[in-house]
């Protein structure tokens, strides 16, 4: 019997295989829905039996108690975060140490990515005290909504004033760098008024895979608990599924390289500056990342205590107990 699922994800490219059906499973039907929005709560959607998730959403998902969803250590989003944070071309800042005592803005404050982001800050001695920081919308475009999700702090963590767009208060002033997963449009223009922080954001993102031997994961799978009941074997299945779709992207990346036209160039220095797994799937391989993350969203007062990998994917840790162990210690 073949088992149908109601996958939402992301434009992620590497899907494209899995979404031709280029890759497929004589037990496993994947109907891809493209979102440009995450599901709020997959384990309370009526349309899908699995989605893209974040990470800290989920996490926040266990440390309530909550199991309708089952999370799937396949990060289907990961990338490193220093080159998230924008300022103008006019700032003074160079340094994420220079950061200290400066007003930040964030798109989202438990976001994965900008848990990640302020991680990487407070390796270099910027913590959540030692700034500012507001919460709003990247741009015009963007909704207004509620980004501080409760942890508000009048004088530490606040709302964006007026919840004016990011971007405009970063122009005029009114912040002195934004963290943001995507750039806002306009920035890759050559008169755009805004530029990283660091000029150097790929050395210094080589020297923290160096440091922690991982690339952050910000969005994983999550499967209604119902179905992964019904269907233990599910949860795999799925998870080879999206492995082999990246295998086969890739593979297909490096022979039709000429959409842009230092592509070839940028896949060479990939794989010179990385490991050929470093963005493996599995519980095994992701145990010092994850157990990292569940650290810092205890260490950023997001969560009350550091879940363990364990305890975030318990159907898959009874096999992964001796690199439980050494994440966890």
């Amino acid at each position: 019997m073949t088992v149908t699922i109601r996958l939402a994800l992301r434009d992620w490219d590497y899907m494209t295989p899995l979404v031709l059906g280029e890759v497929s499973s004589p037990r496993l039907d994947v109907k891809v829905e493209r979102v440009g929005t995450l599901i709020s709560h997959i384990g309370k959607d009526d349309v899908h039996e699995a989605a893209e998730m974040s990470f800290s959403r989920y996490t926040q998902l266990r440390a309530d108690g909550d199991e309708t969803v089952v999370g799937i250590p396949n990060f289907i989003m990961r990338g490193f975060r220093h080159r998230c944070i924008i300022t103008t071309k006019q700032s003074p800042i160079t340094q994420l140490r220079q950061l200290a005592g400066k007003r930040i803005g964030v798109t989202g404050w438990r976001d994965s990515g900008n848990t990640w982001t302020r991680a990487a800050l407070r390796r270099e001695g910027v913590g959540v005290e030692d700034a500012m920081w507001f919460a709003g919308r990247l741009t015009e475009a963007h909704p207004v909504t509620d980004r501080l999700d409760g942890f508000g702090r009048p004088g530490r963590i606040e709302a964006a004033p007026g919840e004016r767009p990011m971007v405009e208060l970063l122009k005029e002033g009114g912040l002195d760098a934004v963290f943001t997963p995507f750039m806002p449009e306009g920035f890759f223009d050559k008169d755009t008024p805004f530029r990283q922080v660091l000029a150097d954001f790929r050395g210094a993102e080589r020297q923290y895979f160096d440091d922690v031997g991982y690339v952050p994961g910000m969005h994983l799978i999550g499967v209604k608990a119902t179905v992964a009941a019904q269907h233990p074997w599910v949860l795999e299945e799925l998870s080879t599924l999206i492995d082999e779709s990246k295998r086969v992207w890739t593979t297909k990346r490096r022979k039709y390289a000429d959409t842009t036209p230092w592509m070839l160039d940028e896949l060479l220095r990939v794989s010179a500056d990385l490991p050929p797994d470093w963005d493996e799937s599995g519980l095994d391989a992701n145990c010092a990342m994850i157990a990292d993350f569940a650290r810092e969203l205890h260490a950023q007062g997001i969560l009350p205590r550091a879940l363990t990998p364990a305890e975030l994917f318990p159907l898959q840790a009874s096999s992964d107990r001796p690199q439980l162990a050494a994440a966890e210690s």
